[in-house]
Order: structure tokens, then sequence, then C-alpha cells
């Protein structure tokens, strides 16, 4: 069994993880960590970051998040 906690503060997250990783306990905390890591890249583009990246998956993410920043500062004008 493992216990998940996350600590959202103004300029950071933690995200701590308490017993032993394996099994069926690795998808919850993988999805844990793409959530917050997706957050911060949220924020870095919104701060116009320029991010680019390396494969099929990573450029799909960074495309979503481009998009959406698109998306949004077309609705706030």
């Amino acid at each position: 069994m493992i216990r998940i906690m996350t600590a959202d503060e103004l300029t950071s997250t933690t995200i701590t993880v308490d017993g032993t990783l394996s099994g069926e306990g690795i998808e919850p905390v993988q999805m844990l960590f793409s959530g917050a890591f997706k957050r911060e890249l949220r924020h870095l583009a919104a701060e116009s970051v320029d991010l680019t990246a390396n494969g099929i998956y990573s450029s799909y993410i960074v495309d979503e998040i481009q998009s959406a920043g698109l998306n949004e500062r077309r609705c706030s004008r």
C-alpha cells in the first residue's frame, strides 16, 4: 500500500509518496506527476516561455498547452 500526499503552494507543488511503489500503485503516482508537470508547463506558457518538445507524446502535450493558451488569450480580448 502507498500513501500519496500533495501540497499546492503559490510557487510550487510538493508530492510525497510513502510506501513501496510497485504494481497497482504505480499508475496513480504517474497520473499525479503527469498532472503536476502539465500544470507547470501551462504556467510557463502563460508566462510567455517558449515550449518545445521532442517525441510524439511530448510534442502532443506542448501543442495542447499552447493551443489552450492561444484560445484563452483570444477569449480575453
